[in-house]
């Protein structure tokens, strides 16, 4: 006799299909190619531009997946650019080592939100990034 049976499957869920899976991966892969910017100057941004340019045609999910990722990596990059030119500015007047944390945070949260909507992507799910400007439509 069989120790151990496979439970049986719930009516209401079942697994993606094989395009279905592949279109998710896809999707995660926008989001959280932006992760080579740890690696490459400027990388969040050429990640997802790169996801989203070759897949889009593929996989229809991905352009709204690319568009989202682009746009939030444009907006992170565009804020710590300005932080970090700001606090430049302000160090001669002693006051630019406040703007480092906020210009750090910035950074942080880019990457932790990126890997947020990635996980969200590859559960079949849209995400929404927090304060994003819509730079691409």
């Amino acid at each position: 006799m069989n120790e151990n049976p496979t439970p049986p499957v719930p009516p209401n869920v079942l697994p993606p299909s094989p395009n279905e899976q592949q279109a998710r991966t896809w999707n995660m892969l926008c989001h959280l190619s932006a992760l080579v910017g740890l690696v490459i100057p400027f990388g969040n941004l050429i990640g997802p531009l790169l996801v989203w340019q070759i897949k889009k045609h593929e996989f229809p999910s991905v352009e709204a997946h690319g568009k989202a990722a682009l746009n939030f990596q444009l907006t992170v990059t565009i804020a710590v650019l300005a932080g970090a030119a700001l606090a430049f500015v302000l160090s001669f007047l002693c006051l630019g080592y406040l703007l480092f944390p906020l210009v750090a945070v910035i950074g942080i949260c880019g990457l932790v939100f990126a890997v947020i909507a990635g996980i969200k992507a590859n559960d079949g799910l849209d995400y929404q990034y927090p304060y994003s400007f819509r730079l691409i439509n």
